[in-house]
């Protein structure tokens, strides 16, 4: 059997290596590292996969997120909705500019921002949201955005690990996640369901204006060369990444079906057990599953993972440790937001090998070895 990976990266570039390679070829020859054609062919593509008026490619996932927070205008001290429930980077950001992170809960099914608490969460200071696309999963944006037009509060998506995703509204209109909230923004970061070969990021938006003040952020809050009209950052998508996701971007589909079929193997095998709670899916969001990650009850979850290493099966936990409970967050008070949701996840979740290359005797030992322990922890 092929050793299992969380994601197995090395397994799918072997599938598309002949075209990698003379596209990077091609690069190197050019010697057109930065802004190269092949950045403004992605920026075209995703423009027209997501259905959306302006695609501004970053350095990374991080940088959107600083970006899209810089392109508000916030103020020192102006408060920003957000999950405990996320990679850090959602909340480093929102501190970073001196600004105070407010941490909500989460659903406990999709384990996304709960509109309800949100709504709790607001005050007069609130001047931003930022809801998380979980694991592959949307966050309930239709509620979300009814607040936002409510209290005039603009909506940052953070699509991170979702690409590829949509959203259904009560109405029937299907939007692609990422592509609903003011900006939106996602990282292609190697692991990601579209990735690059080292980092890279993008933001969405619908807003001429703000498509407009995104672009001078990023270069250094340029409005001609060398006319810098505001404080921005350099940050930009390389001529080499770009290429790899013009690679890529037409097999996304494609990839999101393959890890699809694997979630699928992993929920028939688990259904029923009184131990796992199998990822939900709610129906109005179409799950691309960047993670599979179960919640346990009544088992010992880092003897499970200790376990599974000793058969060859890597498993994650995100994250052990909220947003919310890191000491960066001491000054904020952090420790005086109550999420009992959060916290609960936080001790019962465990994330599964899910990629595009994952076969049936890779599969079948994982589902196997992950049911001999909890059966054998049940006797």
């Amino acid at each position: 059997m092929v050793p299992i990976q969380m994601v197995d990266l090395k397994r799918q570039y072997n599938k598309i290596k002949p075209q990698v390679d003379a596209a990077m070829a091609e690069v190197l020859e050019s010697a057109a590292y930065i802004n190269g054609a092949p950045v403004q062919k992605f920026t075209s593509a995703l423009q027209d996969y997501l259905g959306v008026k302006h695609v501004i490619p970053c350095a990374n996932g991080t940088d959107a997120l600083q970006i899209a927070i810089m392109a508000l205008d916030l103020q020192p001290g102006d408060e920003v909705i957000t999950p405990s429930f996320t990679f850090i980077a959602t909340a480093e950001v929102i501190a970073l500019l001196q600004l105070k992170p407010v941490f909500v809960d989460v659903d406990p099914k999709t384990f996304c921002l709960d509109p309800v608490a949100v709504e709790k969460a607001i005050t007069p200071k609130t001047k931003a949201i930022v809801p998380v696309n979980l694991y592959g999963h949307s966050a309930d944006m239709e509620p979300i955005m009814a607040l936002s037009r409510k209290h005039n509060i603009p909506v940052i998506e953070d699509n991170a690990q979702a690409i590829g995703g949509t959203y259904t509204f009560a109405d029937g209109t299907v939007k692609k996640t990422g592509t609903i909230g003011h900006i939106g923004c996602t990282s292609f970061f190697p692991s990601k369901n579209l990735g690059c070969y080292g980092d890279g990021g993008a933001l969405f938006t619908n807003d001429d204006a703000l498509a407009a003040k995104i672009k001078m952020i990023a270069n250094h809050g340029q409005s001609a060369r060398y006319y810098h009209d505001m404080v921005g950052i350099n940050s930009r998508l390389d001529t080499l990444q770009a290429v790899v996701l013009n690679i890529k971007l037409p097999l996304l589909d494609e990839y999101i079906k393959a890890r699809r079929a694997v979630a699928d193997a992993y929920d028939a095998a688990f259904a029923n057990h009184p131990k796992i709670t199998v990822p939900y899916r709610a129906a109005n969001s179409y799950h691309v599953f960047h993670q599979y990650t179960l919640q346990l009850e009544g088992a010992d979850r880092l003897a499970l993972q200790q376990y599974l290493a000793e058969q060859h099966v890597p498993a994650m936990i995100y994250y052990p440790v909220p947003a919310h409970k890191q000491k960066m967050f001491a000054n904020f008070g952090g420790a005086n937001f109550n999420l009992p949701i959060t916290d609960s996840l936080t001790s019962k979740v465990i994330s599964l090998p899910i990629h595009t290359e994952m076969d049936a005797d890779q599969l079948n030992h994982i589902i196997h070895s992950v049911l001999s322990f909890l059966n054998q922890t049940s006797k």
